[in-house]
This record gives structure tokens, C-alpha cells and sequence, in this order.
């Protein structure tokens, strides 16, 4: 299995647990790990672990929606410099809208969303999409890159915003990246993944959020996606050897170099 967005070079899993979550992810059948950058103070740690685990790991490099303030050009300019510094990066990410906590930088996040694909269009980069609560903001930006290959990360929506992101842009090159809102009891999303259909559907834990059932409300982390993995053959009604291909070589489809 691989695990195509997780943070686990976060502060939640210090002091010294970084490098045991990631033992814990292999141990539990894990293959490789992405790990989608924050922002500028996140780049160091992430780097680091990725140094220590190097045969693993990959990494994106991106600037958060919710992390865009007043001095976003001055933030994003760097995060772009680092992106095409000597260090290999397999994708522009986490990037996207996000107006669920607050709408004051909304028509920011959009024009650094729109810089930042650019940049992966350059680069011939695919892009990782952080889209919560803004959806309409999202694909009107997309728009303009309908070239660029996508995921939706954390995907929650239903078969109508399925198919709404599919007519819009270019389904070939779009894929879900599905991860531990698929367990939770009033998620609807079991119920969607047949619309998404088996190949375009990555699987992700966005590590150290939204553990899956049994562990729901505790810190997340890569060795749980089995859980998510037969949640998902579960829903539709394939053994999760073969979701477990499937979503590998989906994965590597998408992110060149894995």
C-alpha cells in the first residue's frame, strides 16, 4: 500500500516519534510515503525525515490555503524557490481552497492556487488538492489547467461533485484520494466510491488527522491504512489485495518517480 498523503514530520508526533511512525507504517504493510508540504516552517522537518527514510519516502512541495496571510507573495515566492531547488519533489502540494474556517483571504488562495499550478505545469508536475468548502473557487481556477494531472486529497463530496469535477475538467487526469472519513458511520462516502470507480481512487491517511474506525478522535498516522484500505474494498465488493494493486499503481500513474 502506499500512502499518498501523510505528515508525519509533524510536531504532533514528537518528541523522537517521527522515525517510529514511519517504522510502524512499514511494519504494518506500507510500501511508500508522500509527504505533501504546510508551509515555510514545515519544510525543514520534512525534509529531514524524508532524509532518514530516503528509499520510502517522497516528497511535495506546496503552500497550504489555509496558510496564506498578508505576506503570502513573499511566502509563496520561497516555497516556489525551494520547489525548484536541487531537491527532488514529485509534486506541487498540499495546495488549493479552503474557506471553511474563515473566507478573508479568498480571492488570495485563488490567485496563489493559480500561480502554484502554473508552476507544476512547468515542471510537469501533478498537483495535490487541498478543496474544502470551496469547490465552485476550486474548479474555476482548475480551469485554466485542465492539462495537470490532480487529486483531490481527503476527499468527503458526493457522486454529484464527482461528476461536477469530471465534467469540468479532464477526468483522465483527475484521481480521489480517499482516506479515514471512508470508516466514520455518517460519512457518505462509501456510497460515492463506485461513481469515483476503483481506477482513480488513491489511498491516503493525511497522518496525524482523521483516524479511521476503530481509531476515530485519536492521532492518525500511516500504519492505519489497512482500515482504510478494506473499508474500501468492502464498498465496492473487491478483497483488498486487489484495492491494495489497484490503488499502488493509480498511485504511481499519478506521482512519476514512486
Amino acid at each position: 500500500m502506499i500512502d499518498t498523503h501523510t505528515h508525519l514530520y509533524l510536531p504532533e508526533f514528537n518528541p523522537g516519534g517521527q522515525a517510529c511512525a514511519v517504522q510502524r507504517a512499514l511494519d504494518a504493510g506500507v510500501e511508500r510515503l508522500i509527504f505533501p508540504n504546510v508551509d515555510l516552517s514545515t519544510i525543514a522537518p520534512m525534509k529531514a525525515l524524508a532524509e532518514e527514510f530516503p528509499e520510502v519516502t517522497a516528497m511535495a512541495m506546496g503552500l497550504h490555503p489555509t496558510e496564506i496571510k498578508e505576506d503570502w507573495k513573499d511566502v509563496l515566492a520561497q516555497i516556489m524557490e525551494e520547489l525548484n531547488s536541487p531537491t527532488s519533489y514529485i509534486a506541487v502540494g498540499e495546495i488549493g481552497i479552503d474557506l471553511y474556517w474563515d473566507n478573508t483571504f479568498r480571492n488570495e488562495q485563488m490567485l496563489a492556487l493559480e500561480q502554484q499550478l502554473a508552476e507544476a505545469r512547468k515542471n510537469s508536475l501533478p498537483v495535490i488538492i487541498h478543496c474544502r468548502e470551496g469547490l465552485a473557487e476550486t474548479l474555476e481556477v482548475m480551469d485554466g489547467f485542465r492539462d495537470v494531472k490532480a487529486v483531490f486529497h481527503s476527499f468527503g463530496g458526493s457522486a454529484d461533485d464527482v461528476s461536477l469535477i469530471r465534467r469540468r475538467l479532464d477526468s483522465d487526469l483527475i484521481y480521489f484520494g480517499i482516506n479515514g472519513i471512508v470508516t466514520f458511520k455518517n460519512s457518505g462516502l462509501k456510497k460515492t466510491l463506485p461513481e469515483i470507480t476503483s481506477d482513480r481512487i488513491v489511498l491516503e491517511t493525511d497522518s496525524p488527522y482523521l483516524a479511521p474506525v476503530p481509531h476515530r478522535g485519536k492521532r492518525n498516522e500511516s500504519a492505519y491504512i489497512p482500515f482504510i484500505c478494506r473499508t474500501v474494498a468492502d464498498a465496492v465488493e473487491m478483497s483488498a489485495e486487489e484495492i491494495s494493486r489497484r490503488t499502488d499503481a493509480n498511485a504511481k500513474t499519478l506521482f512519476h518517480g514512486l
